[in-house]
């Protein structure tokens, strides 16, 4: 098999060409890890990558297959964000105040594809603690979108975005608190899914805002994120957030005809504020699947403009705890001149954090204070509940709901980072699934005037994945926005 169809092909591809032996994984493996040497120093996706890591886990996956014993995924590079605690390897969540720190153990997403034999290829760019929608708040640097090095390709998740996009590798796991998975696969033309709440264990998953934060995979379809949410979903005890409920196959609706959907189109989704260009996509997209059989009506979300305002004061107040941890005494970064125990501790986060990180502190340390705690965090958590409120309605008389991940396309890097209200507003469709503890996916659907991916969002209610997949795959059966490559990074 040519090089350039390995490198553009689906998991499920790779896996048969694997079985067939056709390629040896310490091939394949190689393969990429090349892409990733000639095209890393513009993009930018990768952190971190242990060559000789990666292919001793290909030759063991090479031994597996050999005596019948590997499963779909074994041999198969897979990228992940670093963010996800990997033992013997750096993990610094994008920011100087880990950029020391190697992990003495695996989360359970480290340690489910080890399992599942898949080859750790390398360790992914990201905003700094997942804290940005542009991946340009990382201490290593900004992130290129492949589609345009001169754009953003989304964050927080953006370096796993980018290497799948630019095929430096066959896919990737993200995390999504409030659209990290989904708006990045929207500005970068692949696909993305944030599960319910609980589905993926947090556990060795650096903290955010651990009531919102959510793994999940991201691939080139949605055939490919149902084999990788099989590797990634499960119960986890030693995450108290982690659901014990019985194992899915993701996969196992990808068939399904679609005659019978009701896709709910909120009528706050298609309003002022999106560019038209990424509108027009969205309703040829919402055209097909009607003409696959499904059945498109309006609902209402009429609390999706609470979402920004109650995130932006919920997110901080959790991240000012969780970050809190990091003060220049245990591990991370530590400054070399103070005078005193509490000197070091301020030099230490002063030095370790970047500008936006700085800013999500003061902010939830404020909203948390005495005498404000009623009137900011406590009435946050009662427009949560109206978001939440808003969805359960809504499926009362639709399927899923459909419509922009993003209300725009990629933007320049740097045209919003003096702005941060311009950025944050990024998130608008994405936040409320997040509040809501929902599931949601971003599948592309065209490009704009251009040449810049759009993105359509699918939302579903809790645990339906599944079904959600399977309307995304019988979109891609008759469309090839998933397939298209890079001009700027040819195969």
């Amino acid at each position: 098999m040519p090089n350039a169809s390995l490198l553009d092909s689906s998991l499920k591809g790779l896996a048969s060409a694997l079985a067939a032996k056709t390629i040896s994984s310490v091939e394949l493996t190689r393969l990429f890890l090349e892409r990733i040497g000639s095209l890393n120093a513009v993009l930018n996706a990768f952190i971190t990558v242990d060559a000789e890591r990666s292919l001793a886990q290909a030759g063991s996956a090479d031994a597996a297959r050999a005596s019948g014993s590997a499963s779909p995924l074994a041999g198969i590079p897979v990228a992940h964000k670093d963010i996800f605690c990997t033992r013997g390897l750096l993990t610094t969540c994008g920011s100087k105040m880990l950029s020391n720190f190697v992990s003495p153990y695996d989360a359970h997403v480290i340690e489910r594809f080890a399992a599942a034999g898949a080859v750790l290829l390398g360790k992914t760019n990201m905003d700094e603690f997942a804290m940005g929608s542009s991946s340009e708040t990382s201490w290593f640097g900004p992130v290129k979108n492949p589609w345009n090095t001169g754009c953003v390709p989304g964050g927080s998740s953006g370096g796993s975005a980018a290497a799948v996009a630019a095929r430096l590798a066959p896919a990737a796991t993200g995390t999504d608190t409030g659209g990290s998975i989904r708006q990045p696969a929207a500005l970068t033309g692949i696909c993305g899914i944030k599960p319910t709440y609980g589905v993926v264990s947090r556990y060795g998953m650096i903290a955010f805002a651990s009531s919102l934060d959510q793994g999940g995979p991201m691939a080139r379809s949605a055939e490919d994120l149902a084999m990788l949410m099989n590797v990634m979903a499960g119960h986890d005890p030693r995450d108290s957030t982690s659901l014990a409920r019985e194992r899915e196959n993701y996969a196992r609706d990808l068939d399904r005809p679609l005659e019978g959907l009701r896709i709910g189109l909120p009528k706050e989704y298609f309003g002022d504020g999106v560019d038209a260009e990424v509108a027009a996509r969205v309703q040829e997209a919402i055209r097909e699947f009607e003409r696959l059989g499904a059945r498109t009506l309006e609902v209402t979300l009429p609390n999706t403009r609470l979402s920004v305002p109650a995130y932006y004061v919920l997110a901080p107040a959790e991240a000012s705890s969780n970050l809190s941890r990091f003060d220049g005494v245990r591990y991370g970064h530590r400054a070399a001149n103070y005078d005193n125990l509490l000197e070091m501790y301020r030099n230490s986060r002063a030095e370790g954090f970047g500008a936006e990180v700085k800013r999500r502190i003061l902010i939830g340390t404020y909203v948390l204070s005495a005498g404000y705690y009623d009137a900011y965090y406590l009435q946050a958590q009662k427009l949560r509940r109206l978001v939440a409120r808003d969805f359960t309605a809504a499926f009362r008389d639709c399927d899923l709901i459909m419509g922009p991940t993003a209300p725009g396309t990629a933007f320049p890097l740097g045209a919003k980072t003096g702005d941060p209200v311009q950025m944050y507003l990024i998130d608008i469709f994405t936040i409320a699934v997040n509040l809501a503890g929902l599931p949601g996916m971003s599948i592309p659907c065209g490009f704009d005037a251009r040449g810049l991916p759009v993105g359509l969002q699918l939302i579903g209610n809790y645990f339906s994945e599944a079904r959600m997949l399977a309307a995304a795959h019988r979109y891609q059966l008759v469309t090839d926005w998933h397939t298209r490559v890079p001009k700027e990074t040819p195969l």
